[in-house]
C-alpha cells in the first residue's frame, strides 16, 4: 500500500465551482412542483371522496403547496449527511463559517500512524513491513519537495541529505522495531529535511 505525505495530511479537499444547473432549471422546477401538486392532489380527493367528505379544492391545493414548500426549506436547510465510511472525506471550513462535517486532518493523519506503531510494537516483521516502508515514503516526500530528490533517483545526494544513520535505518531492516525514543530522533531527523 503506497501513501504519500499528502495522503497523510491532505484534506481531501477539492476546489469546488458553483453547481452548474441544466437548461430550463426554473422551468423544469415549476413543471414538476405542479405535477407532483396534482398527483398528490388527486389522490387526496380519491381518498376523500371515498370515505365521503367533501373539501373545497383550493384547501387542498395550498395544503400539498405549504407541505412541498416546508419540504423544500427543510431540506435547503439541513446540514450535509454523514461520510460513508471509507470514503475520503473535505475537511476544513470556509473562511467566516464553521463547517460542522470537517474532520481533523491532524487526527486523521495521527490515527494513521498510532495504529501500525501499537500493532507492530513487539514484532520486527510487521515494523519492517508495515511502518519502515511508510517512514521511506514520507522521507522520499520531504526529500521531492525540499530538495528535487529521492533515495531512487539520486542515493549519493538523498543519503548525504538524510545522514546516515537515517539513511541506514530507512535502507536495512531493524532487528527489534525501534523504542519510542528511538522513533522520536528517527521522526526529529526527518522534520531536518
Amino acid at each position: 500500500m503506497s501513501t504519500s505525505i499528502d495522503d497523510l495530511l491532505g484534506s481531501g479537499e477539492e476546489p469546488t465551482g458553483r453547481a452548474e444547473r441544466p437548461s430550463g432549471g426554473r422551468a423544469r422546477g415549476v413543471l414538476r412542483t405542479v405535477l407532483v401538486t396534482a398527483a398528490v392532489v388527486a389522490v387526496i380527493l380519491v381518498v376523500l371522496r371515498a370515505v365521503g367528505l367533501r373539501v373545497p379544492i383550493w384547501i387542498i391545493v395550498a395544503g400539498v403547496l405549504a407541505v412541498l414548500a416546508v419540504r423544500r426549506v427543510t431540506t435547503a436547510l439541513s446540514p450535509p449527511p454523514p461520510p460513508r465510511a471509507g470514503a475520503r472525506v473535505p475537511a476544513g471550513e470556509e473562511p467566516g463559517t464553521w463547517n460542522w462535517s470537517a474532520r481533523d486532518a491532524l487526527r486523521t493523519a495521527i490515527n494513521g500512524w498510532e495504529r501500525p506503531l501499537d500493532w507492530c510494537a513487539n514484532s520486527r516483521e510487521r515494523f519492517t513491513e508495515r511502518v519502515l516502508p511508510r517512514l521511506g515514503e514520507l522521507a522520499d516526500e520531504r526529500l521531492r519537495q525540499r530538495h528535487g530528490v529521492t533515495r531512487e533517483s539520486d542515493p549519493a545526494r538523498a543519503r548525504a541529505l538524510l545522514g546516515e544513520p537515517l539513511w541506514t535505518f530507512l535502507g536495512t531492516p531493524a532487528r527489534r522495531p525501534p523504542s519510542p525514543r528511538d522513533l522520536a530522533a528517527i521522526v526529529a531527523e526527518l522534520e531536518k529535511l
